[in-house]
């Protein structure tokens, strides 16, 4: 589908840009606007994941109020209680994953990209237009989407979906901490510290460990002994 034209003009249904924060500057005919944004892109343990997020017009200033941007900005704890606040006022709002299998069989752009058409698809209702996050469009998504660089940080629509993304990731990696202490996973997230990388080294890769990201190599790790053993 084609991109939207992102126009200073006002409309009935509009999102509030984090820029201009008064200032409606989407004209067109969508009732309902996803964001879309994903987070682990660049962690080398646990899955992508996506979030997309339906939010109505009545509670955008309201949001924006709060201190909903991009989640990266965020303190955990500020990112968990906006998480709460836009589940709780959102039209739709839906979490999607690309597993470490995927990532690893088509790389780690188009798995992010998968995710976020799973959650896209996962709507209901679905959008009539999505402003996701980044410089792709979103393949094989037969809805009008808008991609926009930054947009985490541009767009409340898509800073909600990147705290819902944060905020669920997070949580599923703490969780996995548990089974696998050597990686100081609670700390890190499952991106490549320092501690993280010396754990490869001195226990291997475990099955949730991305095996074509370099440092998860065999090669990389100098196996001693598997995690997952």
């Amino acid at each position: 589908m084609g991109q939207s034209n992102l126009l200073k003009t006002p409309h009935p249904q509009t999102f509030i840009s984090l820029e201009m924060p008064n200032s409606p500057i989407y004209s067109g005919s969508a009732e309902h606007i996803a964001g879309v944004d994903e987070v682990g892109r660049g962690a080398i343990f646990g899955p992508v994941v996506a979030a997309a997020v339906i939010l109505p017009e009545s509670c955008l200033a309201e949001l924006s109020a709060a201190g909903v941007t991009d989640s990266k900005l965020l303190s955990a704890r500020k990112r968990q209680n906006l998480a709460h606040h836009i589940q709780r006022v959102a039209i739709a709002h839906q979490i999607a994953l690309a597993s470490v299998k995927e990532i690893d069989r088509l790389n780690i752009l188009q798995a992010s990209l998968l995710a976020m058409r799973r959650a896209v698809m996962g709507l209901k209702p679905l959008p009539q237009l999505c402003l996701v996050d980044g410089n792709q469009p979103i393949p094989g998504l037969e809805i009008e989407q808008y991609p926009i660089i930054q947009g985490d940080r541009r767009f409340l629509a898509i800073a909600a979906a990147s705290i819902l993304a944060k905020v669920w990731r997070d949580q599923f990696i703490t969780r996995l901490a548990a089974r696998y202490p050597h990686y100081d996973l609670a700390n890190n997230k499952g991106y490549g510290t320092a501690t993280h990388r010396l754990a490869l080294q001195n226990y291997g890769a475990s099955r949730h460990h991305r095996g074509s990201f370099r440092p998860c190599r065999p090669q990389s790790c100098e196996l001693t002994q598997t995690a997952d053993s």
